[in-house]
Order: C-alpha cells, then structure tokens, then sequence
C-alpha cells in the first residue's frame, strides 16, 4: 500500500509539472503573438508598400523615431552595401516646382546641408517620363539609393529626393505620382514663384541665352557677379497680346498642383519669402527632420534691377497688367 501510494503521488507530481510547462509555454506562445502582432501594426508597416516591406523582412534595426509624422525607411541598395549605415533610417522627398522658379539656387542650399542629397532634375531626360511604369522605376531606384550623380553623398544620408519640375510628368501623372507620394511616404515641398511675370521674364533671357549663348556656352545658373551682369545685361521683349493668358496659365497649373498634392505630407514655400526671410532655412531643415544649420549657395542671382529695366517694352506691359488682378506683379522693391 504505501508503495502503491507512493506511485499516485508521483503520478500526481508529474502532473501538476507537465500542467506548470503547459501553462507558462502558453503564456510565451500568447506574449510572442501579441508582440508581432504589435510590431505589424507599427507606424512603419502601414506605411510601407509591399517593396519596402520585402526591403525590410530580414531587417532588424531598431525602429527608432516612432513618433515621427513621416515614414522611415531602411534601403537596401543593389549597387553597394551600407554596411554600418545600414541602420540609418532615411527620409524621402521631393522638390516640386517650374522653371525659372530658384529651385535650382534652392536645391544647392539643401545640399550643403551634409544630411541631404538632392539629384537635380532626373526628369528633364524624356524617356524617363514617357509612362508612369518608368517613371516608378526611376522612382524605386532613386529611392533605394541606387541612383548616383554628382549630389551623391555618403552611404549614411539620411535625407534622400530630387528636383522635379511639374511640366516633367509630375502633372501629367498626378493622380498616380501622388498616390505613390502617399504610398512610399515621401515628403513633398512645393516651391512657387508667386511675382508670374518676372518667372515669365526670365524665361524669355534664358531661352535666348541658349539659342545665342551670351558666355560662348549656354548655363542655366551663374556662380559669379560677372556672369550674372552679362546674362542680365539681354533685356528681351514681351509679348503683351499674350501675356495675361501665360499669367493665367501659370496660375492655373500651381492651382491644380496644390490640389493634386494636398493629401501628401506637403510643405509650400514662395520663393519671394525664402528669399527675404532666412527663419525659412530652419522651416525646411526642420520639415525634412535635419539639424539646423545655415546652408549656403554659390549661385548668383541673374536679374537683381528693377523689372523696368528688364525688358525693351515696359510701358506696354506696365499698360497692360495694371488695374487688373496681376497689377501686383509690377511693384519690383524687392527684386526678388
């Protein structure tokens, strides 16, 4: 008998243990789903599409920043490896404006930042726009850091986009370069001229200049004092039979791009206010989540006179804009 009790007692050890084992390997198996499950519903994972989702399936960098109001990402390049960079998080953007704009001067501010790099108008080559299919891929590239050029920084950037003028395909395609916008996460500064007659007469200098180039080779942008004067020194002739409607026009396409790009994590800048006020350095800085610090330009600005005496016919254009809703554009104090 006491043998035999013995053996129940046992049996009854044995069972209570394998019921303790049981018991704490639920618990984990509970803890473990919840955590993933938790994980999978991060600020991240809802934001990434199924690329970057497979960019990160073997990822196990720490999620840092969570809190932040723009997506993370991790990339993977294809041409080069990270390697101790590969935990860096990098943010996504894009400069959206038109010619004649200063997004060229604004664009080499940005880059003297050491944080960012900007690659410049990646669209003005045709066939990278000739359908939206392209135009992803470029994107894709760009954005997996497998996109070099003379912006190319170091493998740690944390701050990645371009230049993209908005006659370039991003109108064009606007309902689906938005929807990847949103997609991929990536933060949008649309830059505008707001004075549409002196964008329209630096159209007309620089269309010159490259026909008959005024320094022996056409440039867009000048990096001296001197070669700025003889660019300005051009003053061409507006035609003022059109000259309301390109206003038009041009007020029309930044009306239908702030709307096409409304959803997006979107800043506005005017370039006439970057100008004049350089607290707007620290709202840029600040909107693509950098250090602040002063960023600089070699670039000249080209026409610094008065628009009066930028073109051949100014009474005419003075005449034709003023009274109407465009009159503002005639007041120059601030040659900006």
């Amino acid at each position: 008998m006491v043998v035999q009790d013995g053996g129940k007692s046992f049996l009854r050890v044995n069972l209570v243990w394998k019921l303790v084992i049981l018991f704490v390997a639920g618990v984990l198996g509970v803890y473990l789903f919840l955590s993933r499950a938790d994980h999978g519903l991060s600020y991240h994972s809802l934001r990434l599409d199924p690329l970057l989702q497979a960019w990160r399936k073997e990822d196990f960098c720490p999620q840092r920043f969570a809190k932040l109001e723009f997506a993370q990402h991790y990339p993977r390049p294809k041409t080069y490896s990270r390697g101790e960079c590969a935990c860096t998080p990098v943010h996504n953007f894009v400069i959206l404006s038109t010619q004649r704009s200063g997004s060229g001067w604004f664009e080499t501010l940005l880059n003297s930042h050491p944080n960012i790099t900007s690659h410049g108008e990646i669209f003005s080559v045709r066939p990278r726009r000739h359908n939206f299919s392209i135009v992803s891929h470029t994107l894709d590239a760009l954005y997996n850091l497998d996109w070099h050029n003379s912006a190319s920084k170091n493998s740690c950037t944390s701050v990645v986009g371009f230049k993209w003028m908005l006659n370039q395909g991003a109108m064009e395609y606007r309902s689906e370069v938005s929807s990847y916008f949103k997609r991929r996460g990536v933060s949008v500064i649309l830059l505008i001229r707001r004075n549409g007659l002196k964008r329209l007469i630096s159209i007309l200098a620089n269309a010159y200049d490259r026909r008959q180039p005024m320094n022996g080779t056409h440039v867009s942008h000048v990096h001296s004092e001197e070669a700025a004067d003889l660019l300005a020194s051009y003053k061409p002739t507006v035609d003022v039979a059109f000259l309301k409607n390109n206003l038009d026009r041009y007020d029309l396409m930044i009306k239908n791009a702030l709307c096409a790009f409304e959803g997006t994590r979107l800043l506005v800048i005017y370039y006439e206010d970057f100008v004049k006020n350089r607290k707007m350095q620290r709202t840029v800085q600040e909107f693509l989540s950098v250090p602040v610090m002063r960023l600089r330009s070699r670039q000249w600005k080209i026409h610094r006179g008065p628009l009066s005496q930028s073109v051949t016919n100014w009474k005419e254009v003075f005449r034709e804009l003023n009274g109407t809703s465009y009159q503002g554009f005639l007041a120059d104090d601030d040659y900006s």
